[in-house]
């Protein structure tokens, strides 16, 4: 049993190349092979959002606080809130965060092959961040 003590590992700054607007991840976690495991609590400012991302065996992501917005690619922006639970397929490309207005936070969990747990792409545009529908 390992017990990964909240408060012992500090706050990190979400990346600029992978996510847009003020994000901070919490508690990361990282298992030993041969579990293959991974996640963090991820806390988005509203507007900030992930950049559009795929992973290779899904993701699931648990929202704990807040509001928030997920999108998977070609459809439509879904609302999601506290005690939501989203899988996201393996290669589906999505991205999720925050609302316009309102923060939100999650727990997010995702399998990694070959050390590699996401594929990171482009970052949502604005214009693709507030529209409710996506054709891109």
């Amino acid at each position: 049993m390992n017990i990964q003590r909240n408060g012992v590992k500090p706050s990190a700054r979400g990346n600029a190349d992978y996510f847009t607007g003020s994000v901070r991840l919490d508690n990361p976690f990282q298992t030993t092979a041969p579990a293959r495991v991974g996640g963090a609590t991820v806390s988005f400012e509203p507007g900030a959002r992930t950049a559009w991302h795929t992973h290779p065996l899904g993701q699931t992501i648990i929202i704990t606080s807040g509001l928030g917005w997920a999108q998977r690619d070609g459809g439509p922006r879904e609302e999601i809130r506290p005690g939501d639970v989203v899988w996201f397929e393996p290669g589906e490309k999505h991205w999720h965060g925050a609302t316009a207005t309102t923060a939100m936070s999650h727990i997010a969990i995702a399998e990694a092959v070959d050390g590699k747990a996401v594929d990171w792409l482009e970052h949502v545009s604005e214009a693709d961040y507030l529209t409710e529908f996506s054709q891109r």
